[in-house]
């Protein structure tokens, strides 16, 4: 079946674009307005991003072992679909009042909300939509392509929103996920005409039976699970720290006024991320070519120089044209994380995999490291943190050039 004539890449790229668009809406400018808007310190922005990712690691386990049993059903993605629709109400009404006059309750409150509805459910619609890619025959890279588009548009308006009043994002970011929510109602992925099989991994997986819980917990016994998981802490979970909880107010404090940064933030961030939806498209190629896990190595590397220069560079314009790496980075990492799974692993289980493998193990770096990275920020500064993370994600990628499974299969879709 022609891609274009695809009902089914068509409805996976609108479930992907507006839910990344609701996402970007709120999400590319949190640190800043939990720390510029509300008023919290380093260490207080560390303890909400560490609870966040706390209960990400809860819905990731449920979203994941799940949607292994259901394969390409829809309840879980209905259950997220409902939260992320009183995103904005929350954020607005119980989320922000808490964080200024009741820091803690805020956080327990704030972290199951928002894990449920966009940080855990980013995993799952991605990990719901690559299985549909295998089973109805598209490329997950070319639908993931409209995922991007669509954060880097909405954050492009975000930035601008963002300097008049927050709560105008947040809004809007509800309004974006109630057109997700109607895409998922009517979207029925068994009524498409599947194409014939052309890969023996795809039929062989629509063949076969719906993965057993005792198949599913079998994984963490594997000795290449545990060093996977190792690879994605000691890279993907620094970087995450770096790019969410550092990076932004770290670019807006070379503006002399704020709004002037958050609006130059909006477009830059808007920018990248139209370039990480064109090299969503390239990615998969040089993927082939390459294979999974040398991918996942230049991936790894471009993170290196990525933090590393930011510790070292004090001209705004080269800060710019750094950030940039980030469109390399992101299509590279996750693309090539799919095919590792995949290639690696019994592709049935390819949801547990990404949300408890790579999703779950990076949030735990996230929450052990996201306080004691923002103390040493706050006893330090950016230059000697931004040293710190590059220094151990450069040493992860030194190990797994000898722990990671060398590729089997020459050709992945």
């Amino acid at each position: 079946m022609n891609m274009i004539q695809n009902r089914n890449y068509w409805f996976s790229s609108g479930y992907l674009i507006t839910f990344y668009a609701a996402w970007s809406l709120w999400w590319s400018f949190y640190a800043i307005w939990l720390q510029k808007k509300i008023g919290l310190s380093g260490e207080q922005l560390g303890i909400v991003y560490a609870a966040n990712s706390a209960a990400a690691m809860f819905f990731m386990i449920f979203y994941g072992i799940i949607q292994d049993k259901l394969q390409i059903g829809k309840a879980v993605v209905t259950f997220q679909s409902i939260i992320m629709v009183l995103i904005g109400p929350f954020l607005i009404y119980v989320y922000e009042p808490l964080l200024r006059h009741d820091f803690i309750w805020g956080v327990c409150l704030g972290a199951p909300v928002l894990s449920a509805s966009f940080i855990s459910g980013s995993a799952l619609i991605d990990s719901f939509i690559e299985r549909i890619s295998r089973l109805f025959g598209f490329e997950f890279g070319s639908a993931r392509f409209w995922g991007s588009f669509g954060y880097a548009a909405a954050t492009f308006v975000a930035g601008i929103l963002f300097g008049i009043d927050p709560h105008i994002n947040f809004w809007m970011a509800s309004g974006v996920a109630v057109i997700f929510l109607t895409i998922n109602i009517i979207f029925k992925p068994k009524n498409g005409q599947m194409p014939t099989p052309h890969n023996k991994n795809i039929a062989a997986e629509k063949i076969s039976t719906i993965p057993t819980m005792g198949e599913i917990f079998s994984l963490f016994g594997l000795k290449k699970f545990w060093l996977f998981v190792l690879f994605v802490i000691g890279t993907y979970s620094f970087y995450t720290i770096y790019d969410q909880q550092l990076f932004p107010n770290f670019y807006t404090s070379f503006f002399d006024k704020s709004e002037d940064g958050y609006q130059v933030y909006g477009y830059l961030n808007s920018f990248q991320v139209f370039l990480e939806a064109t090299c969503m498209i390239i990615a998969p190629y040089f993927i082939n070519k390459m294979g999974a896990k040398k991918s996942l190595l230049v991936a790894a590397l471009v993170m290196i120089c990525r933090i590393g220069l930011s510790a070292t560079l004090d001209n705004i314009y080269l800060i710019s044209f750094v950030k940039l790496f980030h469109a390399i980075e992101i299509p590279l990492f996750i693309l090539a994380m799919f095919k590792y799974i995949v290639s690696h692993f019994d592709a049935r289980l390819s949801a547990t995999l990404y949300l408890v493998g790579f999703n779950i193990s990076s949030n735990l770096g996230v929450i052990v490291l996201s306080w004691l990275v923002g103390k040493l920020f706050d006893n330090t500064g950016y230059a000697t943190t931004f040293y710190v993370l590059s220094g151990v994600v450069l040493l992860t990628s030194v190990i797994a050039i000898f722990t990671l499974s060398d590729d089997k299969k020459a050709n992945c879709d």
